[in-house]
């Protein structure tokens, strides 16, 4: 699992799945609001001129020389909800990251984002 004190680290490194298949280029970690772990990253993919980012749960991840291998296939996280490069994550879009990877999903009481960038 990736610690809260090596996230700063490991941004700019790939992002491979469970094979090793190269996903894309670890961009930025959100993490939980709630305990200031590490909850998912955002993964630079496609062409260098058409590139998005998509979102990818980094609770099982291990990282490695140069890598962070995550514990989903890369055609599951291409499918996952993605955002521009330059756009913010709304916070009515956070359900359908966990939905995507069949993760529970509790907003907060008070209306609260879930998840922030770091």
């Amino acid at each position: 699992m990736i610690r809260s004190a090596d996230i700063r680290e490991w941004r700019d490194h790939d992002m491979v799945d469970l094979q090793g298949h190269k996903i894309g280029v670890l961009e930025a970690i959100y993490v939980d609001t709630r305990t200031d772990e590490p909850a998912v990253a955002t993964v630079r993919t496609g062409l260098p001129t058409r590139q998005r980012l998509v979102f990818v749960p980094v609770d099982e991840a291990v990282v490695g020389l140069g890598y962070v291998k995550v514990a989903y296939h890369k055609g599951l996280v291409k499918k996952a909800p993605s955002m521009g490069m330059d756009d913010v994550l709304p916070a009515e879009r956070e359900e359908a990251i966990f939905q995507c990877y069949d993760m529970p999903y509790t907003p907060s009481a008070s209306g609260a984002r879930l998840l922030a960038r770091r």
